[in-house]
């Protein structure tokens, strides 16, 4: 058993993965850090633990657990890490921006690798500290990675993207609310969403010289989940196409190719990615879908968690979407 801590556990991203780690046949979960519920059930924040979990939230911090995860705001590791002291055996996994590009990934003699199994899944085995991807980010990479890995984005890529309320996370805001989120629909941040460096990134490490990628990022009326259409040019037929991504994630754990057109439903509440693929005369149209806070957050942490420590990847993660 390992002793997991958590810095951050009143918000979605924390409040996954306690559910996750409660059920983690080789994790105990040593505390709950929060500075606004300090002593307070963590069930009286996160209602549906009631009667699963009788730990509180603590002000206070254990520097010698056998893995740390951030769920803080962006900008708000680094300086808590500055703040904060763990022992030279504690493995940290954070789920902010703030260690993502390469750029960034140093700290205090800490490097921070990036935390995508479909890409790294060599160095996040051997890796104390991983900055966990974005959610946007996750379902873009896992949509083009096998294209570029082909060289084959050598024209210009568009993204659509949408994603749930809970993607802008817990505390509310004039788009997050119920009156102005129902039955609405919005764009924001068009092509300059902060995901597109560690999309890039990624992108790049596989083919150098890739094209401009625009991405437009759409608010839905709905609370979780991302459902991102990507388009390119590619010459090859369907079949070719299908083929390349299923030789990609041959030994991806839970990204899947599907013959039929996917949905939101197939993988919310789950660690999954559903991929489908469409050509249209010299177009390819990339669907993929993840929950935002599952595969796109918490999920995806203690996926990287499972594979550092030499556990199975999957442990905890066998969840089933609710389709009805």
């Amino acid at each position: 058993m390992i002793k997991a801590g958590i810095i951050g556990g009143s918000g979605y991203t924390g409040g996954e993965l306690i559910r996750i780690l409660l059920n983690h046949s080789q994790t105990e979960i040593d505390f709950v850090f929060s500075t606004t519920r300090a002593g307070k059930a963590v069930s009286s924040t996160h209602s549906d633990l009631l009667g699963t979990t009788d730990l509180n939230f603590t002000g206070t911090i254990n520097s010698n657990v056998d893995v740390v995860f951030l769920c803080l705001g962006h900008g708000n590791s680094t300086k808590f890490l500055n703040e904060n002291q763990f022992s030279d055996g504690t493995k940290i996994i954070d789920l902010s921006n703030d260690f993502r590009l390469q750029a960034d990934s140093n700290l205090n003699g800490k490097h921070f690798v990036y935390g995508l199994p479909e890409l790294n899944k060599t160095e996040i085995k051997k890796a104390n500290y991983i900055a966990n991807p974005g959610c946007f980010a996750t379902a873009i990479q896992l949509a083009l990675l096998p294209l570029a890995k082909a060289g084959l984005l050598g024209n210009d890529i568009h993204v659509n993207a949408v994603t749930g309320s809970t993607g802008a996370g817990v505390s509310p805001s004039g788009t997050t609310h119920f009156s102005w989120r129902n039955n609405n629909v919005s764009w924001y941040k068009p092509f300059t969403h902060q995901h597109l460096g560690e999309i890039n990134e990624s992108l790049k490490s596989l083919q150098k010289n890739t094209s401009e990628l625009f991405f437009l990022p759409t608010r839905g009326n709905f609370t979780r989940g991302i459902l991102a259409t990507a388009y390119t040019q590619f010459k090859g037929r369907e079949t070719e196409a299908i083929q390349l991504y299923k030789e990609f994630y041959t030994d991806a754990e839970f990204t899947q190719i599907a013959a039929e057109p996917i949905h939101l439903k197939q993988v919310v509440n789950t660690n999954q990615c559903h991929i489908h693929l469409y050509k249209h005369e010299d177009t390819i149209l990339i669907t993929s879908a993840i929950d935002n806070l599952l595969k796109g957050a918490s999920g995806q942490a203690v996926q990287n968690m499972n594979l550092m420590f030499g556990f199975e990847e999957s442990e905890a993660l066998k969840l089933k979407a609710g389709v009805f």
